[in-house]
C-alpha cells in the first residue's frame, strides 16, 4: 500500500473520568466520540439495551459483550497489520474466525480500492468539542474518505447502525475542520462471524447531514454534564 504522509495527526493520551472516556491535548480534555453517543442515547434504545440485557440475562449479555469486543480488537489489528505490509502467514495457515472475517473485509472491500493511505488508528478532534480514533483515512477509489472496519453477529440493516454513521460523521467533520480537507464520505466496512460482508457508504448530503447531527449530540451532552 502506498502511504502519504501529507497530514500531521496530533499525539495525545487518555483517561477515564467518571466512566466517561476524555481525550488529553495539552490541557484540554474533550470527551471522546463513542462517550458522546452513548451517553445522548434516546430512552427508547436505552430501554431496549436494557429489555435484551434482561431476556439474555446480565452475565450472558456481559459475555456477549465481551468476546464481541476481543473479536473485534484481533480482527482490525490483522487489517492494520496487512495495511503495513506486516501479514506472513505460515503455508499451514490457521483458521480463526477473527483472520475469516478480516480477510472478507480485506478481499471484498480493500484490495484494488484503496489508492493512498494517509493515516491508521489516528487520533481526530474537533477543538474544544470532542476527539475520537479513526480506523482508516486514505484515498479510496479517487476520493478522500474515511473508513471504519465493523465486526457483528449477524447482517445489519441501515437503520440500526445510525451510532456508526454519526461516528463517521463526527470524524469526517473533525479532520474537515483541523485539516482543511473536504471528505467526500465515510464509509463502514462490516463483516459477520458467518463471513457475511456488508458495506455502507454516505456521502453528499447524506454525510453533511450526519455531520450536523452528531454536532447536536454534543450540544446535549454538554448540556447534560453542565459544560460551558
Amino acid at each position: 500500500m502506498k502511504w502519504n504522509n501529507k497530514y500531521i495527526y496530533p499525539k495525545y493520551s487518555r483517561s477515564n473520568e467518571n466512566g466517561l472516556r476524555k481525550y488529553l491535548f495539552g490541557d484540554q480534555k474533550l470527551p471522546s466520540v463513542t462517550a458522546i453517543l452513548s451517553a445522548t442515547k434516546s430512552e427508547e434504545d436505552k430501554a431496549s439495551l436494557e429489555l435484551w440485557k434482561k431476556r439474555v440475562g446480565y452475565k450472558e449479555a456481559n459475555r456477549i459483550k465481551t468476546e464481541a469486543s476481543s473479536r473485534g480488537s484481533s480482527m482490525h489489528s490483522y487489517i492494520e497489520d496487512y495495511l503495513r505490509g506486516r501479514v506472513n502467514e505460515s503455508f499451514f495457515e490457521s483458521n480463526e474466525q477473527y483472520k475469516n472475517m478480516a480477510k472478507e473485509i480485506i478481499e471484498k472491500g480493500i484490495k484494488g480500492k484503496i489508492d493512498e493511505i494517509y493515516g491508521m488508528e489516528e487520533t481526530l478532534y474537533y477543538p474544544e468539542k470532542y476527539a475520537g480514533t479513526a480506523d482508516l483515512i486514505c484515498k479510496y477509489q479517487g476520493h478522500d474518505v474515511l473508513i471504519d472496519f465493523k465486526q457483528s453477529n449477524r447482517p445489519k440493516k441501515s437503520d440500526y447502525i445510525q451510532d456508526y454513521f454519526l461516528q463517521l460523521g463526527a470524524y469526517t467533520l473533525a479532520h474537515d475542520v483541523v485539516h482543511g480537507t473536504k471528505m467526500k464520505a465515510g464509509i463502514i466496512l462490516l463483516c459477520t462471524v458467518d463471513n457475511l460482508f456488508q458495506e455502507f457508504k454516505i456521502e453528499g448530503a447524506e454525510l453533511e447531514m450526519y455531520q450536523n447531527l452528531f454536532l447536536g449530540r454534543v450540544k446535549k451532552f454538554y448540556e447534560i454534564n453542565n459544560i460551558t
